[in-house]
């Protein structure tokens, strides 16, 4: 069978790597939800062709654990390859299940789920959970939490800094799945993709398509509620101003690792994005994210050129707060959410 076609298409190094969704990744996540989000709900796939997508495949056989209401997939019509579809079709199209008999929908469009069609699904649905494309997510996301939709959709971690989608995780619109950054998830690639990196991380099966395994960059991005956010980070560290320096172009203290947190300390704290899987909206406070634009709420100090010069590692002191080292050298760090302990 063909793998499924909705890619998540990843820029680097100026060319597009493409990693389809296994079965595994999907299954791996739907398991912590129950279902119950799901019951006599109407589920929407709007990057998805049906004749290949796991997405399709997984809800289709979960009919009798989920008991929705009706799945609805719709997808581009293969002439742009960012918007995920193997075939060559002329028409685009959606499919459409109820638990007892499937069905097809021509469209009049190309199936793009910005296009008025696909809109007019997206107003029927009540649960979206798709792989959309990365060069759009931005505008995805902000099409979902316009139409005030739940979703789980996979994206790139990183996605959590974007200036449009932090402000949605600091108001708890938006939170990452339960597959931790830490966890090594399976993609498949297409036959041109050149292997490299641990041979542990890398496999080809009988049919003899290609498959990675992928650490910490690929999440999944919801709304829907799991038990995960809800657990209690237990903190046994303590403030020490010698581990806890204090950033020089910020009011807040430098924390490098989630586990040392202090039990202690009431500030703000600068914590590295990874603490976003420990996570719990009733033990703390999204504070913002430092920034040195002039119009943000969360000021930094600006620095000269000179000064940028001196950064050490070369990283550039745009990424966040800085240290000033013993010998005077300014250290750029990587970015930081600011938060604080609630009471």
């Amino acid at each position: 069978m063909p793998l499924s076609k909705e890619s998540l298409v990843v820029s680097k190094s100026g060319k597009n790597d493409e990693f389809y969704t296994t079965i595994q990744v999907i299954e791996d996540e739907m398991e912590h939800y129950n279902g119950k989000h799901f019951k006599n709900k109407v589920i929407y796939c709007n990057c998805d062709d049906p004749r290949e997508s796991k997405f399709y495949q997984h809800f289709k056989q979960k009919y009798k654990d989920y008991k929705y209401k009706e799945l609805i997939t719709t997808c581009y019509k293969s002439k742009n390859s960012d918007l995920f579809s193997t075939h060559a079709a002329e028409q685009s199209f959606a499919r459409i299940f109820d638990g007892e008999r499937e069905r097809e929908i021509s469209l009049r469009g190309d199936g793009d789920f910005r296009s008025e069609e696909c809109i007019d699904y997206l107003k029927q649905a009540d649960v979206v959970v798709t792989n959309p494309p990365f060069s759009l997510f931005r505008e995805y996301i902000a099409q979902l939490i316009s139409y005030e939709k739940q979703f789980l959709i996979l994206g790139n971690m990183n996605a959590f800094a974007y200036k449009e989608i932090f402000p949605l995780f600091q108001e708890n619109k938006i939170w990452y799945g339960v597959t931790a950054a830490g966890k090594r998830l399976w993609f498949g690639v297409p036959e041109y993709y050149q292997f490299s990196g641990a041979e542990n991380d890398r496999r080809i099966d009988e049919n003899g398509r290609k498959f990675i395994r992928i650490k910490g960059v690929i999440r999944w991005f919801t709304n829907l509620d799991h038990e995960s956010r809800h657990e209690k980070l237990v903190l046994w560290d303590r403030f020490d101003p010698n581990r806890h320096p204090k950033y020089d172009n910020y009011n807040a203290i430098e924390v490098s690792k989630t586990k040392e947190i202090p039990m202690d300390y009431d500030g703000v704290m600068g914590v590295p994005i990874s603490f976003m899987d420990r996570y719990n909206p009733e033990q703390f406070e999204i504070v913002g994210r430092p920034s040195n634009d002039p119009n943000a709420v969360f000021k930094t100090k600006t620095y000269t050129y000179e000064e940028k010069q001196r950064l050490a590692n070369g990283k550039d002191i745009n990424a966040g707060v800085t240290l000033k080292q013993p010998d005077g050298t300014i250290k750029g760090l990587f970015v930081r959410i600011l938060i604080r302990r609630k009471p």
